[in-house]
């Protein structure tokens, strides 16, 4: 077991002992899926410990999972935290959804039943948010946006620069439905973010292989075996 306790090294003795118990028990008797969240966009560096950390703070938790490459050892950039009841789960992706770990926005979502049912396909109902000021985060679009219904898949999602990691000024959101999208334009187009009136409409699609995937029936298949295409 030498890699098991190369990754309690770097962590403190504090906590560590619960969060083992827990999260090395893998014949976990059932798990409560909908008391279950699912938390993409995670850096290299983040641990299970790290996570039990972060959303003890909101929440009571039970377990916290980073499935690993059985391999390499390395995530594949998403884990589930569990916590005790369907509120605390919920209530723990209003307040930590966006939030920036390493630097990079959590994506939070509740898990979908079953092992590797987690949907990131889109339904189409994609907005494309434009006019945006550079003080815009996805923090913001999420509490904005999350007003009108399921915000899914990667987003909200800022374009940034590659280099300065500056905004673009435009962004995209998904929603599980186009009832939500209608609700988002009808309400947003035009309103005021820090300051400046923002365009909201629909996504162009795009074709080709890098183009915005729209939930044809072959893509949702897709999807729902590579749970972690994000």
């Amino acid at each position: 077991g030498g890699e098991r306790e190369e990754e309690r090294g770097g962590e403190k003795a504090g906590g560590n002992a619960s969060v083992r118990d827990v999260t090395s028990s893998q014949h976990v008797p059932e798990r409560n899926q909908d008391a279950t969240i699912y938390v993409g966009n995670i850096t290299d560096q983040c641990t299970e410990e790290l996570l039990w950390e972060l959303f003890v703070q909101v929440g009571p938790v039970v377990n916290v999972h980073i499935p690993k490459d059985k391999v390499t050892n390395i995530h594949q950039g998403f884990g589930f935290v569990e916590f005790r009841g369907e509120d605390d789960a919920d209530y723990a992706i209003k307040i930590m959804n966006m939030i920036k770990l390493h630097g990079q926005p959590l994506r939070l979502n509740k898990k979908a039943s079953g092992e590797g049912g987690f949907r990131e396909y889109e339904s189409g109902a994609n907005l494309f948010i434009g006019n945006l000021d550079p003080e815009v985060d996805e923090k913001l679009l999420y509490d904005t946006f999350s007003a009108f219904g399921v915000i899914t898949g990667n987003t909200p999602k800022v374009m940034r620069d590659m280099d300065t990691q500056e905004s673009k000024g435009f962004a995209f959101v998904n929603f599980d439905c186009f009832e939500a999208a209608d609700m988002a334009i009808e309400a947003m187009e035009g309103q005021y973010l820090c300051g400046k009136p923002i365009s909201c409409q629909y996504a162009y699609k795009k074709d080709g292989s890098k183009g915005e995937r729209h939930g044809s029936v072959a893509e949702r298949l897709l999807a729902q075996n590579n749970p972690d295409k994000g």
